[in-house]
């Protein structure tokens, strides 16, 4: 069973002051160890990448993109996907629902995925399961 990996879930793990650090790194490690296939967006890897280098710094942006990335399936948003998620922000008239999300949800729709690893509760509200 494939899971989406969001950026709620890869902070998680990496910052150990985050309050969801111990179950974001237990479920990744179960995830990593069971072979599931990972997939995300280019998008989640710029906005994770972003979120690391500022509130962790280099050292973890590096560990991602060297240790985390690899391990993940990459699907790549282009302008006509990118249009729609904007398309979709706007007509859901939520300040804290970002484009990242919506072309998230538009891409696991699209390939089936059902289950995502986050803890950002927009994938609840669109009805995805979440783990952990």
């Amino acid at each position: 069973m494939t899971t989406f990996v969001d950026t709620s879930a890869i902070h998680a793990v990496f910052d150990r002051d985050d309050t969801n650090h111990a179950r974001a790194a237990e479920t990744w490690h179960r995830l990593v160890g069971d072979g599931a296939p990972l997939l995300t967006t280019n998008y989640v890897l710029l906005e994770t990448s972003a979120l690391l280098q500022r509130r962790l710094g280099l050292a973890d942006l590096r560990a991602f993109h060297e240790s985390v990335a690899p391990l993940l399936e990459i699907h790549w948003i282009d302008e006509a996907r990118h249009q729609a998620a904007v398309e979709a922000v706007l007509a859901a008239g939520k300040r804290k629902l970002s484009v990242v999300d919506c072309a998230s949800f538009q891409v696991m729709r699209q390939l089936g995925v059902h289950t995502v690893f986050c803890f950002d509760e927009h994938f609840r509200e669109q009805e995805f399961e979440v783990i952990p």
